[in-house]
C-alpha cells in the first residue's frame, strides 16, 4: 500500500491543500492520502491557532468528496505539540513493514527542516516528498527526496485569514469550508 502523509495546521484548509494532495496522489501512485491536523505546531509557538475541533471539521468538509482521502485525528487526540516522528511512528506501526509511507509537505519547509525532532529517524520511517511552493525554488534537492513540480496554487492560510471579512476568498476555499467559517464566525 502506498500512502501520502499530508500533516499540518490547516487553518483554514485551503484549495490549495487539496490540489497538492490530488496532485501528488497522482503523480506517485498513492492508494490514499491521510491528512492530519496538528493539535498544536511546534513551529507556530506564540501564534494563535483556531481550535482543533473547528480545524478537524473544515478538513472533513474540503476532503470528504475524494475517496482516496482519509482525515486522522491522531495529533488532536494526542494533545500538545505535534511532532511528525511520533506521528510516522504510530503510521509505521500501524501500516506494518511493508506499506510504503509518502511525507508530503512544502517546500517553504526546507528551510526549518533542521530544526525537526529526530530528523534522521523520520527519514527511515518514511519517504520524504517535496512539493515546490511558489516563491520557494529548490535549488537543489537533497539526497534521498521526492521533489515534485505540480504547479502549487499560491494559496496561503494566513492571508484567508486576513482577508475573510474584507475581500472575496471564494476562489481560495472549498463552499463547504467558507459556510463553515461563516456559520461559527471564525477569523472575524
Amino acid at each position: 500500500m502506498r500512502i501520502g502523509i499530508l500533516g499540518g495546521t490547516f487553518d483554514p484548509v485551503h484549495n490549495g491543500h487539496v490540489y497538492l494532495a490530488e496532485k501528488t496522489c497522482a503523480k506517485l501512485r498513492l492508494d490514499k492520502v491521510i491528512f492530519i491536523p496538528t493539535y498544536l505546531p511546534p513551529h507556530k509557538k506564540g501564534i494563535r491557532v483556531t481550535t482543533a475541533k473547528h480545524r478537524f471539521n473544515m478538513l472533513k468538509l474540503a476532503i470528504q468528496a475524494n475517496k482516496k482521502f482519509k482525515i486522522s485525528d491522531m495529533e488532536i487526540k494526542r494533545m500538545g505539540r505535534s511532532y511528525s516522528v511520533e506521528t510516522l511512528r504510530r503510521l509505521r506501526k500501524k501500516y506494518g513493514a511493508k506499506a510504503e509511507l509518502f511525507f508530503i509537505t512544502g517546500s517553504d519547509s526546507l528551510k526549518e527542516l533542521d530544526k525537526w525532532k529526530n530528523l534522521k529517524e523520520i527519514f527511515t520511517l518514511c519517504k520524504f516528498v517535496i512539493v515546490e511552493r511558489p516563491g520557494f525554488k529548490v535549488k537543489r534537492k537533497p539526497d534521498d527526496f521526492i521533489l515534485l513540480n505540480i504547479n502549487a496554487k499560491d494559496i496561503s492560510s494566513s492571508d484567508i485569514r486576513n482577508r475573510i471579512e474584507s475581500k472575496s476568498v471564494k476562489s481560495l476555499i472549498p463552499a463547504k469550508v467558507k459556510a463553515y467559517i461563516a456559520r461559527h464566525k471564525l477569523y472575524t
